[in-house]
């Protein structure tokens, strides 16, 4: 009782053929089918636009980072500091 026969099947799709029409239901199918292949067609360009996104993207190069500068450091270290004894500046 569960499943209907072949038959069963036929009378219900030409109950809705005399209802709805063969125009009707074409043209409701040529839509769907227009429906799937514009969606199709916008995943593919979604794709696209992705991987042209990854593309156009720059990474940063790779490259070492910068340590303090010594120029700044063993300067004022060189620098002469003033004793008691010798007040004369620096030259």
């Amino acid at each position: 009782m569960g499943s209907f026969s072949i038959w069963h099947w036929l009378v219900v799709l030409l109950v809705i053929l005399l209802l709805f029409g063969s125009g009707k239901i074409s043209g409701l199918m040529g839509d769907l089918a227009k429906g799937i292949k514009s969606f199709k067609q916008n995943i593919k360009e979604d794709e696209k636009d992705a991987s042209m996104e990854a593309q156009a993207t720059p990474q940063a190069p790779a490259g070492t980072i910068p340590g303090p500068q010594q120029g700044q450091a063993t300067a004022a270290q060189a620098q002469p500091q003033a004793t008691p004894g010798n007040t004369r500046p620096a030259a």
